[in-house]
């Protein structure tokens, strides 16, 4: 990798850690016999490049060979603020014109994959093999088409998430963005708490949770999240994944709060449960249970383990009670961007035979969401020889505002 001025380098990452991911990309590409690989996610793009704007909307790629130098490829005007955050010179960051936007005759692809096999990152041999990241969400169909069309005879396969494999272990670096970004939503949900009142709209909690996820700490700032807050609240609460409308919240209802702290595009999601009001006893049972079921599966989660061996011990506790749980309680995180916060790779479900290892990080994420009502309980956490790391510090109880 070329020398980069310490400016260019993301806060606290150094050019040997650059380094040492691409050469982790290039070793899982040359297991698989992959000539070139074509990355599209915006978080891995971060993470071999330092690359960080809001330019994910439009095409865009970092093609990769297995050897000689990769490239970036953008809108130009977003290529030019690559200098800014990105670690690649110059002449590896390349900006198509601003003629392809949005045309129906031709796509921005087209243009990336001549100039890319121009470059020498992609070639038209019928001996070569590109990888695709073909479950992306940036990677259109059409731009799909635009690069196997201009990289024929070339075989084009899906990279299967290659690099997001690579990111699940995580550097010493990235663990701790993780810790500052677990403060952040400590401090986030705590004004998530305290906002939840009756007769407030559910708009203007939304309102203080974002901004404090902005302002962060007194120590670090915040950053966007991946995801908006969700407040699913009343019989929504048993629904997953609903935001907020402009109604005030309600005396006897519970809603149940997820939110993420950010920092350096890492993420730390979290998720508690507020009642307005005196509780019900199935609400309050159901919240001990979880509880319980947190200990042990946060207790499993050590070097070894897999994530059928996680979504197991928490199940033990809960048929207990009377309560089963068949969809998955967790999933790898660390770098995020828009529309989702995991990295797309190992669950803490059933059948699930990955083993867990030293650097792993997860949201362990227990919603049992029922018929009419629901409850979440949520933590994100590092595996460490020792075990399983909270990154936040807060009480795991049902939050009760009477």
């Amino acid at each position: 990798m070329p020398q980069t001025s310490p400016e260019q380098l993301q806060k606290g990452v150094t050019a040997a850690e650059y380094d040492q991911r691409l050469a982790k990309v290039r070793a899982a590409m040359s297991e698989r016999s992959l000539s070139a690989l074509v990355v599209t996610d915006p978080a891995n793009l971060f993470y071999l490049t330092g690359y960080n704007a809001w330019s994910f909307y439009m095409p865009q790629s970092l093609v990769v060979p297995v050897d000689g130098q990769m490239h970036l490829f953008a809108r130009a005007m977003d290529a030019a603020g690559a200098r800014f955050t990105a670690i690649l010179p110059d002449d590896q960051v390349h900006g198509y014109p601003e003629e392809l936007v949005h045309r129906r005759d031709t796509h921005p692809f087209d243009w990336i994959t001549a100039s890319a096999c121009e470059l020498g990152a992609l070639s038209n041999d019928p001996d070569s093999t590109v990888a695709i990241e073909g479950d992306g969400h940036f990677f259109s169909a059409r731009a799909y088409l635009a690069l196997t069309a201009g990289v024929a005879p070339s075989r084009v396969v899906d990279s299967a998430e290659l690099v997001n494999w690579v990111r699940v272990v995580k550097s010493e670096h990235e663990i701790s963005q993780l810790r500052i970004a677990g403060s952040i939503a400590e401090q986030a949900m705590q004004v998530a708490l305290k906002s939840i009142a009756v007769g407030r709209r559910q708009c203007d909690v939304a309102a203080e949770i974002m901004a404090a996820q902005a302002a962060g700490t007194l120590e670090h700032g915040g950053d966007y999240a991946a995801l908006v807050p969700l407040l699913p609240t009343g019989e929504g609460a048993g629904t997953p994944h609903l935001t907020w409308t402009d109604q005030p919240f309600v005396e006897g209802e519970a809603t149940t709060i997820e939110l993420a702290g950010v920092f350096g595009r890492y993420h730390a999601p979290l998720a508690r449960t507020v009642m307005l009001g005196e509780p019900p006893s199935l609400l309050v049972d159901t919240a001990s249970v979880v509880r319980e079921g947190m200990q042990a599966a946060l207790e499993t989660l050590v070097p070894g383990s897999t994530g059928d061996d996680v979504h197991a011990a928490f199940n033990a506790v809960i048929r207990r009670h009377g309560l089963a749980k068949e969809s998955r309680i967790g999933y790898s995180i660390g770098i995020g961007y828009p529309p989702d916060w995991g990295e797309r790779t190992i669950s803490l479900r059933a059948d699930e035979t990955t083993v867990l290892a030293t650097g792993m990080a997860f949201h362990v994420i227990l919603g049992m969401w029922m018929d009419g009502w629901g409850y979440e309980l949520s933590e994100p956490v590092v595996v460490t020889g020792a075990g399983a790391e909270r990154l936040t510090d807060l009480p795991q109880e049902l939050a009760i505002r009477r």
